[in-house]
């Protein structure tokens, strides 16, 4: 508890919040670019203690939210197979595809199981080697180590029933892909401490350079997020635009090299399509050649329907708006009322890490929010 109060201490939080203030002299739009300090900033009010001229605004920052339609739908027909166990982590099992989500063909008798870590999948394999065992691989580059092992510790085992939908997204040209749209007006980032735990932030370096943009290396704790925010006005009102490491307890510049490696040995990277987003170059991962025979797609190609085309979000979702900053999820006409956590229209209504369950849950049903909605 000492380490959470530290870093929660009301005191403190008011204090870095005035500092803020008195440096702010002009209006300053920021985005944090993780659905973890996401939920913080609402759960928390952070926003709320900014200067008026301070806006945060909400990115792509929750892997389940801008996991395609059509990945979705192809768990879900997977899951339906007799011979198929699909494990997943339990935010995906909520997330709309189509026509319907997991939970609702597990609720129809498909074998869906929740894991806490990919390598749960290891056991299954080995202790029902008649079924197949498939693992619905999602997340930032934050989860990619422990997907790698899970087929690493396969290939070891000689296991040939597990294989691996991959559904992994990669950071920065998420952030490039944003920041050359006409639309955005972003300028600065709060970038995710626990992504660049694994990576470092050399690759955020030349987004700084290219774009003119501040992007500051920020934890998930109320006085990290402030702190970041400190950071990012300090460089904007002072005209610098360079990355920052506010979350130095547990961020280097190079990441985690044994991590980096083990992402590298198994994975390469390739074109992705974001829900709400479209496709962006070079930013997902796939399965390197060495372990295609662990391709789910590969392996079930005769049992699935081809991913050749993009499925249209419910023309009343406004996730891929909310996912690129461009609108606050209480903005989208259909939030709280056609859209909630019982029946979402969007992934970000029912992700953990999803901007619409952070402000459906901790401001909804307390306090109204003016129209600014920072």
């Amino acid at each position: 508890m000492k380490y959470v109060d530290e870093f929660r201490n009301p005191q403190a939080v008011m204090h870095l919040a005035e500092r803020i203030r008195e440096k702010t002299r002009q209006p300053w739009t920021i985005m944090e670019i993780c659905g973890g300090q996401t939920h913080a900033i609402v759960r928390y009010g952070l926003d709320r203690l900014l200067p008026s001229d301070i806006t945060l605004i909400h990115g792509p920052g929750c892997p389940v939210c801008v996991t395609p339609i059509e990945l979705i739908d192809t768990a879900c027909r997977l899951a339906r197979l007799s011979h198929v166990t699909l494990c997943s982590f339990g935010d995906m099992l909520r997330v709309p595809g189509t026509n319907e989500d997991l939970l609702t063909v597990k609720a129809h008798g498909g074998d869906v199981r929740i894991i806490y870590s990919p390598l749960d999948a290891i056991p299954l394999a080995q202790a029902y080697p008649e079924r197949e065992i498939v693992l619905f691989a999602v997340g930032f580059e934050t989860t990619a180590p422990a997907q790698a092992m899970a087929l690493l510790q396969a290939r070891r085992l000689g296991l040939t029933n597990l294989s691996m939908i991959v559904a992994h997204v990669l950071v920065p040209p998420a952030m490039a892909a944003i920041l050359s749209s006409p639309y955005h007006q972003i300028q600065g980032f709060l970038a995710a401490g626990h992504v660049c735990t694994i990576m470092g932030y050399e690759e955020y370096e030349p987004l700084c350079r290219t774009y003119r943009v501040p992007i500051v290396v920020t934890g998930f704790e109320p006085l990290d997020i402030l702190e970041g925010v400190y950071l990012a006005v300090s460089q904007l009102e002072d005209g610098r635009w360079t990355v920052e490491n506010q979350y130095t307890r547990s961020v280097k510049r190079h990441g985690n090299p044994e991590a980096r490696n083990i992402i590298n040995e198994v994975f390469e990277p390739t074109d992705r399509t974001w829900r709400g987003l479209g496709i962006i170059e070079a930013s997902g991962l796939r399965l390197r050649e060495a372990f295609r025979s662990y391709d789910t797609l590969e392996k079930f190609r005769d049992d699935i329907a081809p991913l050749s085309t993009i499925s249209p979000l419910p023309v009343e979702c406004q996730s891929g708006q909310v996912l690129q900053g461009l609108l606050k999820p209480i903005d989208c006409p259909a939030f709280a009322s056609r859209c909630t956590p019982d029946r979402p229209l969007g992934a970000p209504m029912v992700s953990s890490e999803g901007a619409c369950a952070a402000y459906f849950r901790y401001r909804h049903q307390h306090q109204p929010i003016s129209p600014k909605s920072r």
